[in-house]
């Protein structure tokens, strides 16, 4: 299905040099806080910000919607001024839709009378109300009430509202946190969605690295209130050097192609600006040619020196090692390799590191262990 836009999102982007402060609350027992960036972000598609808990999110989000004053900055978003020295457009003058971690629909109207109520004040041009219905897959939801409806659902009915208003601008606000895993699992796929078919700048505030690398194509990572890392998603996680610990999490982004589906083994060969590599053949995956991301996380890269075949894994793939990163970790280092044109990331011991005298231009293969494929 293909949904019409009348009004492009421009392909300049999001400009916001901001910075404001927030006095101490002793009654919420929040300390005084001072947001300080200067971003240029993408002027569609979806750029996660991710940052640990009092890093300015929120803040930033609440800005960018005229919540939260600008003390002193700039903010263009795809080529309209929004905020400067001489105009702050007020929160009903900015076209933008926010998802909250909580739905807040209005509970004496069903699903189709929250809808219908933002259908009424959206700008001209916009998608269809039926459109946006089977977007969200919610057809079946229209007529029941709030309290009738799962949190996931709800929250399918909130973005869909969101949707309604005709925005340029998509500001969502740890939309699944209030969900169990099951729903978030039965969620992303329609983010997953929106995100293929709707060609509008998304900001996605999150906790959760499994939405950061199942959804963006954009990070910005903020530490107290700064901007501590931003860029192409597939770029940032690469690097050895982020200033945010992910930990067990920390890995790399392949995006490929299917070529092959193996039958007998329930095999696919998906090549990537690397080589190919096998993943486990799942339904849905889809036919040859068609395209994938790939997670390969540290902990599942081992190193060789030689190709050797009496392994039970699968996937080797030659390799250089750009550097070296022995980290905070106790007695582990942090490889960056290079493979063709992609990057992977290796968590080895330092003893390792010793004993195969590794060191950084040394060509060798990387052993992948395990393969999580996001979409």
């Amino acid at each position: 299905m293909t949904l019409p836009l009348e009004k492009q999102a421009a392909a300049s982007a999001i400009l916001a040099r901001i910075k404001t402060h927030i006095g101490q609350s002793e009654a919420a027992q929040k300390p005084a806080f001072t947001l300080d960036v200067d971003l240029e972000l993408p002027g569609q598609g979806i750029t996660a910000i991710f940052g640990a808990s009092g890093s300015g999110k929120t803040t930033l989000l609440r800005c960018l919607a005229g919540l939260q004053a600008i003390e002193e900055g700039v903010l263009i978003v795809n080529g309209e001024t929004w905020h400067d020295t001489t105009v702050s457009l007020p929160t009903h003058q900015r076209p933008i839709g926010y998802v909250f971690q909580e739905a807040s629909l209005f509970e004496h109207l069903t699903a189709e009378g929250n809808l219908r109520y933002a259908e009424k004040r959206a700008a001209p041009g916009g998608m269809q109300f039926q459109a946006i219905v089977e977007l969200m897959g919610i057809d079946s939801l229209l007529r029941q009430y709030p309290s009738e409806l799962s949190g996931g659902e709800r929250q399918r009915v909130a973005i869909a509202r969101a949707l309604l208003i005709n925005p340029r601008l998509l500001l969502m606000d740890e939309p699944l946190a209030a969900l169990d895993r099951q729903r978030r699992l039965e969620i992303l796929p329609y983010l997953e969605r929106l995100h293929r078919e709707i060609q509008l700048p998304i900001l996605y505030v999150t906790h959760s690295m499994e939405e950061v690398t199942r959804l963006a194509d954009s990070l910005l990572i903020l530490e107290q209130g700064r901007v501590a890392a931003c860029g192409e998603l597939v770029d940032l996680l690469s690097r050895t050097d982020l200033p945010l610990e992910f930990g067990e999490e920390a890995g790399a982004i392949l995006e490929g192609q299917i070529v092959n589906r193996d039958e007998r083994w329930h095999l696919a060969t998906v090549a990537f600006a690397g080589g190919e590599i096998l993943v486990r053949d799942t339904d849905g995956l889809g036919a040859p040619g068609a395209d994938v991301r790939l997670r390969v996380l540290a902990r599942d890269v081992s190193l060789s020196l030689e190709n050797t075949s009496k392994s039970s894994i699968l996937n080797r793939l030659p390799a250089r090692i750009v550097l070296i990163d022995e980290g905070d970790t106790a007695g582990m280092s942090m490889l960056q390799l290079r493979v063709g044109e992609s990057r992977l990331l290796a968590r080895v011991s330092r003893r390792s590191v010793h004993e195969l005298n590794l060191r950084e231009g040394l060509a060798l293969y990387a052993q992948i262990k395990s393969v999580a494929i996001l979409r």
